[in-house]
């Protein structure tokens, strides 16, 4: 028993801890990976920064540095220009300035397009062709002194060169010149980095050549997108699209930044990995303190479950004792949460279990007495109906005969209420045909009658239409008469024109207007005479054409007359024929009264042989079921003492179980 508590008790600690212990460890995981992204998105950020201030101050220095080499040379060209001086003097200056800018060790020099260099005296600077010289090349194409493109010199030097036309006062064409190291400028540039472990090259974006690089052998070389070197090939492709926003290349963080003035280009770059070390540390020392975390969260929470269930201890004893029958036991609840619920719950359990239990003892007990007593009551029942069953037998067998007779008499009657039946339904049916036909006569009558009428209705419709085509024909003659008189209003209209054209020739300019109208007024005689002709032959065409509808409308009479006379015999004819149909449906309704009640006294014999015949049925029914329920008695009665033998059997067993509880 105790075993199996344990058992029990550990399986719900290992449910609660795989339910909470995943769920921590998760989100403690989880709150690690959201701190580790915020803070390698913050340092990145702040890396950024710092690389783009620190090229931004690299570039100020650059300028700076370029501003004070061009201002010293500009002032030395600015210098020559004014004074105007000869050869000696010029050699003179030059000496002067000799060692003065340590960025330009080797001086100011001048070249001409004769192909004379005028060199300090103490400079080693020398070239055997003048004006193919880069310098040259470049400061030919300006005035003011500005920086070139990177270039080897005649002493095999990686060097720019700040050149520009010198207006001396002379004929010749001259151009002053200064070489810077790029050397020098690759200390500069690498002077200003700010960042640890930051590096910066300086790239003449003319021509993508380097023009300070930490790593010297790479000074003066070109880069391109197809470079071996991913960093250079995506500097190279950053400047083809003119992109300088920071980026990432490979596996450095690169920032850009343009130096005015100049085609230069200042990169600086930084690995990433440099920049996220510190997100390396603080990954570790998350990991370790979630670590630390989980295993004592674990602890804590093994600890309260532990705490929690350890009541259920009890609670698992006290229902080990009651599955063994013991319901002596006492149930103590000392909390208010669940398992103090369960624990009250189980209490009343166990009080419950004691009464349910003493009652049974004492139902059992009773029942042990009244099985005896149903035992004895079944024997005598059974004895009883064992003589009740003989009895009924027998008159079970007496009224089966009566039934067989009655059945017979029964059919009998209803083969004669069949027969009768049949019949009526065969009159019944020439009933209704013969009334179907009486209707249809009747409704032809009647349609017979209608059409009668409406023939009526036609002729005097046909009579109104002839009179009113008469009257149309006298309308047509006074129509005539009136066209007439306008033909002759016409024609004396026209001789009135013809003599008033006459007496306005005769008064010759002064009726020349009396004589147009006289003209219009003619030709409107004469149209109204051949309009008024046109209407004549008109209404002479209406005139014949009326004739010819009142012949026809004539003849329409006379045919609707003999139709209506016609229609006359017929609806004598019908009323004849629907008489002598009237008078048959009477005689077969005379006839179907009479079938009727030979029909009701067969069916009344036949009603009564078989309600006879079913009183017969149901007293043999009734009679068997008595001997079926006699015999189902008897066999009941044997059931009954056998039941009361188990029944006390059974409460014999009920007993001895009780007894095994304890309360």
């Amino acid at each position: 028993m105790s075993d199996q508590k344990v058992k029990r008790t550990g399986k719900i600690r290992t449910k609660l801890l795989l339910y909470i212990v995943p769920t921590v460890v998760v989100a403690v995981v989880a709150l690690s990976a959201i701190s580790l992204i915020l803070s390698k998105n913050s340092l990145t950020k702040s890396a950024t920064n710092e690389l783009e201030s620190s090229i931004a101050n690299q570039a100020d220095n650059i300028e700076s540095w370029l501003d004070e080499n061009m201002e010293f040379f500009a002032t030395v060209k600015y210098g020559i220009e004014t004074q105007q001086p000869t050869e000696d003097e010029l050699q003179l200056i030059l000496d002067s300035f000799y060692g003065y800018n340590s960025s330009s060790p080797e001086g100011l020099y001048i070249g001409t397009a004769s192909g004379r260099l005028y060199t300090a005296s103490d400079s080693s600077y020398s070239t055997s062709n003048v004006t193919e010289e880069t310098f040259y090349k470049q400061g030919i194409t300006r005035v003011e002194m500005g920086y070139g493109t990177a270039y080897t010199n005649s002493n095999g030097e990686k060097v720019i060169s700040a050149s520009g036309i010198l207006n001396d006062g002379g004929e010749e064409i001259k151009v002053i010149a200064a070489d810077v190291a790029l050397n020098d400028i690759t200390v500069i540039v690498n002077s200003g980095v700010k960042m640890d472990e930051a590096r910066s090259i300086l790239i003449d974006r003319t021509n993508n050549t380097i023009l300070a690089d930490i790593d010297t052998g790479r000074l003066g070389s070109e880069i391109t997108t197809s470079n071996s070197d991913v960093l250079l090939a995506g500097i190279a492709t950053a400047i083809a699209e003119r992109d300088y926003s920071t980026n990432t290349i490979g596996d450095y963080m690169v920032a850009y930044e343009e130096i005015d003035n100049t085609d230069w280009l200042l990169v600086s770059y930084i690995k990433t990995s440099t920049i996220l070390s510190d997100v390396t540390m603080l990954a570790n020392l998350l990991i370790f303190v979630a670590v630390i975390a989980i295993v004592i969260i674990i602890v804590s929470i093994i600890f309260i479950v532990s705490k929690v269930i350890a009541p259920l201890s009890a609670i698992t004893e006290n229902i080990n004792a009651m599955s063994s029958g013991d319901f002596t036991i006492n149930v103590k609840a000392e909390s208010d949460d669940e398992i103090g619920v369960m624990g009250r719950k189980v209490g009343e359990f166990v009080a419950s279990m004691r009464k349910m239990l003493a009652s049974i003892s004492d139902e059992s007990v009773k029942l042990k007495e009244q099985s005896d007593n149903s035992d004895e009551v079944a024997r005598r029942m059974y004895d009883a109906s064992m003589s009740q069953s003989e009895a009924m037998k027998q008159l079970n067998e007496t009224v089966d005969q009566l039934a067989e007779a009655v059945n017979d008499i029964a059919q009998n009657a209803t083969v004669l209420a069949g027969v009768v039946a049949d019949t009526r339904e065969n009159s019944n049916q020439a009933e209704e045909s013969m009334k179907e036909t009486v209707d249809i006569s009747q409704r032809g009558r009647e349609d017979m009658e209608k059409l009668s009428s409406a023939m009526a209705d036609i002729q005097d419709a046909n009579n109104r239409l002839v009179e009113s085509i008469n009257k149309v024909g006298d309308a047509s003659e006074e129509i005539t008469n009136i066209v007439g008189i306008i033909g002759e209003i016409a024609e004396e209209t026209n001789l009135l024109s013809l003599n008033a054209s006459i007496e306005a020739a005769r008064a010759g300019e002064a009726g020349k207007g009396f004589a147009v109208v006289a003209t219009q007024i003619g030709k409107l005689a004469q149209t109204s005479a051949e309009s008024a002709q046109n209407i004549t032959n008109l209404i002479n065409e209406v005139h014949t054409l009326i004739e010819e509808a009142v012949g026809q409308a004539q003849n329409s009479a006379d045919s609707i007359q003999q139709n209506s006379e016609r229609i006359a015999v017929a609806v004598e004819t019908f009323d004849k024929i629907y008489d002598n149909i009237n008078t048959s449906n009477k005689l077969i309704e005379a006839m179907i009264t009479d079938i009727q009640k030979v029909d009701d006294v067969a069916t009344n014999v036949a009603a009564i042989s078989e309600e006879q015949a079913a009183s017969a049925d149901e007293i043999l029914a009734t009679s068997e079921n008595m001997v079926e329920q006699a015999d189902n008695i008897t066999k009941s009665s044997q059931d009954v003492a056998d039941n009361s033998h188990e029944l006390a059997g059974t409460s014999d067993t009920l007993t001895n179980h009780v007894q095994q509880f304890k309360i």
